[in-house]
């Protein structure tokens, strides 16, 4: 899941943020919210960093400006009110959250990369989709074709919020797994991707909760990547144990009352609008 390092167009064009489709009134991406509502979502989060890794700019502005050892909770707090508040929020929280992102960005820059660089986010936002519909295929099966289709369309706010441009995004699936399966198979993997890699995977500093669970992850992210991908980042695939782990899962999740399966929503949502609170008290927003 990568995108290639390709030059940036001078036709491209960004969105006003005024324009963005998910700031107007009525914006409902329900294909988005049937695949994102899914807490089991979350077992995805080490492949999708890993992946994203694999893009040298983006490994190296997380590796070079980001504590990701010593909080990695952190990490995965900003991505999922990112994502949940994009499907979710009411506009005023999404230009809220769009504005603390460009800020927090800023500063994220050096030789050969920026945080701002449109074919960066562009990458970033693609292992989210690929993640999330490979989850939710897993568990649920495969999506209408054009149920799927859609999902595609709405996944792209993901990139044009982030100052992608809407031309970036391919067109549809077809040339989007194009672009996925040709530049998968370029993709470097770099020392900065190894260092965030190991933060990641062999934690020492995070909470307990997350330090325990690090065998499930490694498992479920080993597995989850392209061979190739794998064997970069030096990890192993134990295909009988994750079989095994997805058998047993599959059923019991789908099993679940709907409202802990969704509990990652409104946790996360819950927590966002709490934190935005306490920063107009403060004067901060």
């Amino acid at each position: 899941m990568s995108e290639k390092v390709s030059e940036k167009s001078n036709e491209t064009s960004v969105i006003p943020s005024s324009e963005l489709e998910c700031l107007q009134p009525g914006y409902n991406p329900k294909n988005l919210q049937k695949v994102l509502r899914e807490g089991i979502l979350l077992a995805t989060g080490g492949t999708a960093i890993l992946l994203q890794m694999a893009h040298p700019g983006v490994a190296q502005g997380v590796d070079e400006h980001s504590n990701f050892a010593y909080r990695p909770s952190d990490r995965l707090r900003t991505t999922m009110t990112f994502i949940y508040c994009m499907a979710w929020g009411t506009i005023e929280e999404k230009r809220t959250i769009l504005e603390m992102v460009h800020r927090a960005h800023v500063p994220v820059n050096g030789p050969g990369y920026n945080a701002n660089d449109p074919h960066l986010q562009l990458w970033v936002a693609s292992t989210l989709f690929v993640c999330g519909v490979h989850m939710h295929q897993l568990i649920f099966g495969h999506m209408d074709p054009a149920a799927e289709d859609t999902l595609y369309q709405e996944y792209s706010v993901m990139a044009t919020s982030l100052r992608v441009p809407p031309e970036l995004w391919p067109e549809n699936r077809q040339a989007f797994w194009k672009y996925w399966d040709e530049n998968i198979k370029a993709l470097p993997i770099s020392s900065h991707a190894k260092n965030v890699s190991n933060d990641l995977l062999y934690n020492k500093a995070g909470p307990w909760w997350l330090r325990i669970n690090l065998p499930i992850v490694r498992l479920v992210t080993a597995e989850q990547l392209p061979p190739r991908l794998r064997d970069a980042y030096g990890l192993k695939a134990h295909h009988k144990r994750y079989k095994a782990a997805l058998g047993i899962t599959r059923p019991i999740y789908r099993l679940l009352p709907v409202s802990l399966r969704q509990y990652p929503v409104r946790y996360y949502l819950k927590d966002m609008r709490k934190r935005m609170d306490k920063m107009k008290l403060e004067g901060k927003i």
